[in-house]
């Protein structure tokens, strides 16, 4: 079976970008020597900046660099010429809005991809790396463009598919009494990540997944006081907290209160139940697969459940290559292997989080975040983790 023709629209190609991490699964095949059934055919960057890595490797391995993005899909003739297309807008130089969140130009990306399409009359499958895009009404629009043309369309984190520490897959309609995520900044960027693998734990539990009401930022002084009003917090937070692998020594809760971009997202579901995301930037380190760190209670049973989502730092970010295998699944059958509506919905509390913060904590309701989706059985990464190059 010859490997699909995909075109990539990356903000910058650099080392250890993502676009790097991703596209050389592509280039140079998986970890394990594993191949993806996916040629890179085509490239659009918007940024070249020093230590652009893309020119040299279109010479090594023969894909094109094209100046505009509808070149990029067409490889420069009149319609759509590839079978799928990876939209990569994370890092490079792009301004911030005054909430703190990145402008990076994914809803611009998507618009012009999808005015492609329109124009060949011809849809393909889309990857959109990361939350849609930093405002809620840009993130729906692209949602609501992809359903209007039919686009498979897939979207979020390397979090919710790299390994789990210990291996946890909560049961499906599990009834979940409390749960509390782990992460470390940077705040939006990272924060992201942390919503996600909250996400794709709690949206397994009874009753499947309707959405949010509402999203509050807390930091500083206060931030911990609703989060102790919780009985059920405690217990989690600790169970989380044997999980991290590297972090200061001192008090968590002392040190985060005095940092600066450190802070915890109250998030209110419309069913009732409650979860924290503690990001206890100060205390916490990336270093050993990083501080992204689940713990969730379950009626009945005597012991939270807990896991570390394990993300391989440096080389050859695995996690990124299990990411690469969801989009592979996407571009061979054109079904997202698991709902966009999960990073729709992580991508709602996230802006509705940036709000709070800017608004002094404020509770943020969200009317619009009435997001219903069954979770798929798409899971974890299973084996041996490849060994980290040096």
């Amino acid at each position: 079976m010859a490997p699909k023709k995909v075109a990539a629209v990356v903000t910058e190609y650099r080392k250890w970008s993502h676009a790097d991490v991703i596209l050389r699964n592509l280039l140079d095949g998986y970890p394990d020597g594993k191949r993806p059934d996916l040629e890179l055919v085509a490239l659009f960057t918007d940024q070249v900046p020093k230590g652009d890595m893309s020119r040299d490797l279109a010479k090594k391995h023969g894909f094109k660099i094209y100046e505009t993005i509808p070149d990029c899909l067409t490889l420069g003739g009149k319609s759509l010429a590839v079978e799928a297309v990876l939209s990569i807008g994370e890092h490079g130089t792009y301004p911030s809005n005054d909430k703190g969140q990145i402008l990076y130009p994914r809803r611009r990306f998507f618009e012009e991809i999808t005015k492609l399409f329109e124009k060949s009359d011809k849809v393909v499958p889309v990857f959109n790396d990361k939350h849609l895009a930093a405002t809620w009404d840009d993130a729906k629009w692209m949602y609501d463009r992809a359903r209007k043309l039919y686009i498979p369309f897939l979207a979020g984190s390397s979090v919710p598919v790299t390994w789990r520490k210990p291996d946890l897959v909560l049961p499906k309609g599990c009834e979940l009494i409390g749960a509390v995520q782990i992460g470390y900044g940077p705040f939006e960027g990272y924060g992201f990540h942390a919503l996600e693998g909250l996400q794709c734990m709690v949206e397994r539990r009874s009753g499947g997944e309707t959405g949010v009401k509402a999203v509050t930022c807390h930091t500083g002084k206060g931030m911990w006081e609703r989060f102790d009003k919780q009985s059920w917090t405690a217990p989690l937070l600790e169970a989380g907290v044997n999980l991290v692998p590297a972090h200061a020594s001192g008090d968590l809760r002392d040190i985060s209160a005095k940092t600066k971009d450190a802070g915890i997202f109250e998030v209110e579901y419309r069913d009732g139940f409650l979860a924290f995301v503690v990001i206890p930037n100060g205390w916490i380190h990336e270093g050993d697969g990083g501080g992204f760190v689940f713990a969730g209670q379950q009626k009945g049973k005597d012991k939270p459940d807990a896991c570390q989502f394990y993300l391989q730092q440096p080389d050859p970010f695995a996690h990124f290559a299990e990411l690469t295998k969801a989009i592979e699944s996407l571009i061979r059958t054109g079904h997202a292997p698991y709902p966009v509506e999960r990073t729709l919905l992580t991508t709602g509390i996230l802006d509705a989080a940036m709000t709070s913060r800017h608004e002094n904590g404020k509770r943020i309701e969200t009317p619009h975040l009435e997001i219903k989706y069954t979770p798929t059985e798409w899971g974890p990464a299973k084996g041996e983790i490849p060994k980290t190059t040096k």
